[in-house]
């Protein structure tokens, strides 16, 4: 640590001024859009690079950052060069306290890790963080439940429970817990996904451990669950009720998930589990689409899209299926879009809304509003979509 911060950091001592810490993953999400699962290694980010994708991470935590301009004066942002928070921060109209060093474009686990330590040792209030299930376990495994964190949502895979609902939601939070109006804090799970199993069909989610977390429950997304085998014997109903909806040539792009499954099992066809797959005339003829493909596609057919809100959590968009993007979603517009759900799946979230998060703020308002949902042959429930 340099004179220059340690004296700043003697001066925050006898100060009122708050300080956060910031670490952005560059490379977060990078590889939703192209359908590669996750952005785990350095194999599978030069991949999702030849395939044309873009990170998420620094757009999204810029807009956290711009719900915590209100305190300017009281705020020190601590953060690392360049990619990993600086170039945010300065962005934003934020003056940041920069520490370490990193080699440019390319970061590791390991540069997170050492910030996260550092930012520990100069004392932040909360620690405000950029990225998906990868980050979240660098995140415990270098500070545990030392200091309270906070997730901006912004990988592929955001199966644990240590993000906000939205990046605008983390930016929210972390002003009222900076405040001092949200005091509450919770130990929240760290989960993830092995991106190769996955990328196998194999979908186990393991726990890593807990983060402390500030916590508001409009503002914080909960661990995703799967479904209930109970549940599964309700499928037949609504994959039914969704062929006989589909039209000779007019496509159908499928989203991931057991409750979408149902319906390719309906027609004896292989599902991507974990992917998006795309039906004409009751064939796949697009499986593990990237959105590439999918523009593609429907440039030549009409199209509908079916997803089903992620289990625990209520994501119709932006978690795991990043390949239908709001170019894609925009394309094929709001009425072409059918939801599908079990009640239990619905009931389970005790009245929270569905959300969307597709990293558009435009596509993600013009989603909100209310949404018919189906949950079995000629069965249907009206329900909250929110952004």
């Amino acid at each position: 640590m340099g004179d220059n911060v340690a004296s700043i950091f003697a001066e925050n001592k006898r100060s009122n001024v708050k300080k956060l810490g910031l670490i952005i993953n560059p490379i977060a999400g990078i590889g939703g859009s192209v359908g590669l699962k996750g952005s785990d290694g350095a194999g599978i980010q030069a991949q999702a690079r030849e395939l044309g994708a873009v990170p998420r991470a620094s757009d999204r935590s810029m807009i956290a950052l711009r719900q915590l301009l209100p305190l300017h004066d009281g705020l020190q942002i601590i953060t690392y060069p360049g990619e990993m928070g600086e170039a945010v921060v300065r962005a934003s109209g934020l003056t940041p306290v920069v520490i370490g060093a990193i080699q440019p474009g390319k970061t590791t686990a390991v540069d997170t890790q050492e910030a996260a330590q550092q930012m520990l040792q100069m004392g932040v209030t909360l620690l405000l963080f950029a990225g998906g299930d990868g980050t979240a376990r660098d995140i415990f495994q270098a500070v545990g439940t030392a200091v309270p964190v906070l997730g901006i949502p912004a990988g592929v895979k955001i199966h644990s429970a240590v993000y906000a609902t939205h990046p605008r939601s983390a930016g929210e939070l972390a002003r009222l817990f900076i405040q001092g109006d949200v005091s509450r804090l919770r130990e929240a799970e760290v989960m993830d996904l092995d991106e190769e199993s996955v990328r196998q069909g194999v979908v186990l989610a393991q726990l890593y451990g807990y983060l402390k977390i500030p916590f508001q429950r409009r503002l914080v997304q909960n661990l995703k669950s799967g479904s209930l085998v109970s549940e599964k014997t309700k499928l037949a109903a609504i994959a039914q009720q969704v062929i006989d909806q589909m039209q000779p040539d007019r496509l159908t792009i499928v989203g991931p998930g057991t409750t979408t499954q149902a319906i390719t099992d309906q027609l004896g066809l292989d599902k991507t589990l974990v992917g998006v797959d795309v039906l004409l005339d009751g064939q796949v003829i697009a499986a593990d689409a990237n959105e590439k493909q999918l523009l593609g596609l429907i440039n030549l057919h009409a199209a509908q899209i079916v997803v089903t809100p992620i289990g625990g959590q209520g994501y119709l968009f932006g978690r795991g299926n990043q390949q239908i993007s709001p170019a894609v979603i925009t394309r094929v517009g709001k009425a072409n879009i059918l939801v599908i759900s079990t009640p239990e799946k619905i009931h389970a979230l005790q009245g929270r809304p569905f959300l969307v998060d597709s990293g558009d703020q435009e596509v993600d308002e013009e989603l909100s509003g209310y949404v018919k949902a189906i949950t079995g042959y000629n069965e249907q429930v009206i329900y909250k979509v929110s952004c």
